[in-house]
């Protein structure tokens, strides 16, 4: 289900389960919107490194679609890294 879904798609179910968002994370987020794959930038940064750091910040966020979401994540990670 999520290995079709860009990371804008992503961004938009994260922001409808985490209701609370952490201020750290925030800002990861709203760059993770504007990128279709993890091989996009956003402004002078990586998508893998946007993913990098919202993930780092993203310790709070729990429940089934937060595992869910975290596990793509992590995997999109690992293969853009080769």
């Amino acid at each position: 289900m999520l290995e079709q879904k860009t990371i804008s798609q992503i961004a938009t179910l994260i922001e409808k389960d985490w209701k609370n968002i952490y201020f750290g994370a925030k800002p990861y987020l709203e760059a993770m919107r504007s990128l279709e794959s993890i091989n996009d930038n956003y402004i002078c940064d990586s998508g893998s490194s946007v993913i990098a750091y919202f993930l780092s910040n993203a310790i709070t966020w729990r429940g089934p679609v937060a595992r869910e979401v975290k596990k793509e994540l992590n995997n999109r990670l690992k293969t853009a890294r080769g």
